[in-house]
């Protein structure tokens, strides 16, 4: 099979004994030579195609940890809401809705966030109502763990005011008993149960597009956390034919029925999709008030946000799956839920015997420093998501007091302790780009470089370790170490070029950075042009 030499300004291999090159050479998939340019034509040989680069830096293939496939494809091709500074921006934005923002004949919506707005109060569904009277509307916050919703989708879903929260959710309630429209964590669920399924064909649009956006930012894989049955039967369609263009390491979704089919089929392997990993949560999240705390809201007194599942259950499911074989990943934000999530690895990796399992705390977020260190000398991974501190930071410390903050979003502190860290997006729930990242786990800075010095700054990363962090602690995170994170012979061709260096380059040179090429086993899936 012809051979690929890719030359670039510099290559950074991650691999200790040649950490830089000038060249690799790339066959069947796989990295054939790395080193200098006459070391890897020679190693490539005769009628070898070349790939000039010219300034760009290689590193081996990016990959999140932490994100969520459909719902970056549902983001993309429904009504977006990021960044909207106002209600009647939302509303406005809702009324110019493309055809595909709807499911059946429900309008779709996602990242709307009231902290951004004046008043920083949650909206109602009153205004949503003036504009909707007869459609049903289902927007989902920004953390996906809130939804604002019109008297319509309420009726469809037979929430009143005399409908009681649900277990691990809030049906927020006005003066008068009314509901509000905005419903937290498993409040959700009755709404999305009265709404039509997408189609197969929405379903497929969705996933290609988050798919061809994951390429266009660099990543080469992506672990998918709690993946729904429908999309992981399309992926596997699309794997065994061969059309799968990026790595998927895929989590069960653990939290609904589906789960007695993944429970039943147990771990799955295929050529570029893999799924022998489950993915439940234990809270919510701590824009809405959702993340379980030990300890009342700073700005909430009474309020101490939710478990979404009962202990004895969430410890009872984590369990049935260990002992099928599966890596355990719970969600986490809560210094309450990082307490029983920590118990429920612990005690359930002794009790089936699956320590070798590398069971997993996403997210990691605000916890107490006794269980960081007992996190850390389990040797857990924890995948975190560099972006969530530099969105939650201007009003995280509101949230929850200083005192609270020394655990929170403690990326060094975890690192130190022996956690594996394994970084991530968490997409849609922030943007999918990868450089951001990069630039937010070395600076803990906004893009304009806000706070002067980084917000915590003592818990910043590396530029070594923020590489690493979404190439190595990913590939570790997945059982793949041996094939992947690293750029040496024998190891699986992935690699992305970039017009920035993330390892002896300014990080600030990250924020208008470029992606130039994405590479996924030998293949190019994205070439940037001009």
């Amino acid at each position: 099979m012809e051979s690929t030499v890719y030359r670039a300004e510099r290559v950074w291999t991650l691999d200790p004994e040649r950490p830089r090159a000038e060249a690799l050479a790339v066959r069947d998939g796989r990295v054939l030579a790395v080193g200098t340019l006459a070391e890897v034509r020679a190693a490539a040989g005769s009628g070898t195609r070349e790939v000039d680069l010219g300034a760009a830096t290689v590193v081996p293939g990016l990959v999140d940890a932490h994100a969520h496939l459909h719902g970056l494809g549902r983001s993309l091709t429904t009504v977006r809401l990021e960044k909207s500074p106002s209600v009647e921006d939302v509303l406005q934005r809702l009324s110019r809705a493309p055809a595909s923002s709807f499911q059946g004949d429900w309008l779709l919506g996602k990242g709307w966030d009231q902290n951004e707005w004046p008043g920083a109060a949650f909206p109602g569904r009153a205004e949503l109502d003036a504009r909707f009277p007869a459609t049903p509307v289902f927007l989902t916050r920004v953390d996906h763990h809130a939804a604002w919703v019109n008297g319509e989708a309420l009726r469809r879903a037979g929430i009143t005011r005399d409908t009681p929260d649900p277990e691990g959710g809030r049906i927020l309630k006005d003066a008068r008993g009314e509901p509000t429209g905005v419903l937290v964590d498993n409040a959700m669920d009755a709404v999305a149960e009265a709404m039509p399924a997408p189609t197969p064909a929405q379903l497929e649009t969705r996933l290609r597009a988050a798919l061809e956006r994951c390429a266009q930012v660099g990543l080469t894989g992506v672990h998918d956390a709690g993946m729904d049955l429908g999309a992981f039967r399309m992926l596997q369609a699309w794997d065994a034919a061969g059309t799968l263009p990026l790595r998927v390491y895929a989590m069960a979704a653990g939290q609904g029925d589906e789960r007695h089919a993944y429970l039943e089929q147990g771990p799955w392997q295929g050529r570029h999709l893999s799924m022998r990993a489950v993915k439940f949560l234990a809270d919510g999240a701590l824009g809405s008030r959702g993340a379980a705390l030990h300890e009342d809201y700073s700005d909430e007194p009474g309020q101490r946000g939710l478990l979404l599942l009962a202990p004895e259950e969430l410890e009872a499911r984590a369990q049935a799956f260990m002992a099928r074989g599966f890596q355990v990943c719970i969600h986490a934000i809560g210094d309450r839920a990082n307490t029983l999530v920590v118990d429920v690895l612990l005690r359930g990796a002794e009790r089936t015997g699956t320590k070798a399992l590398r069971h997993r705390v996403e997210h990691a977020q605000i916890l107490r420093l006794e269980d960081i260190r007992r996190l850390g000398a389990a040797g857990l991974v924890a995948s975190v998501q560099p972006t969530h501190a530099t969105s939650d930071m201007r009003w995280a410390e509101t949230r929850l007091g200083r005192e609270r903050l020394k655990g929170a979003y403690a990326w060094r502190t975890l690192k130190d302790a022996g956690a594996h860290l394994a970084l991530g997006s968490d997409f849609p729930i922030e943007n999918p780009d990868v450089l951001a990242g990069l630039y937010a786990a070395r600076t803990r800075q906004d893009a304009k470089g806000w706070p002067e010095g980084g917000w915590w700054p003592h818990e910043r990363l590396s530029a070594a370790e923020s590489l690493e962090g979404f190439t190595v602690g990913p590939a570790w995170a997945s059982f793949e170490e041996a094939r992947r994170g690293r750029l040496k012979p024998g190891l699986d061709a992935d690699f992305v070029a970039l017009s920035a260096d993330p390892l002896e380059g300014p990080a600030p040179a990250l924020v208008d950075a470029r992606v130039l090429a994405t590479v996924v086993a030998g293949a190019e899936v994205f070439r940037a042009t001009g």
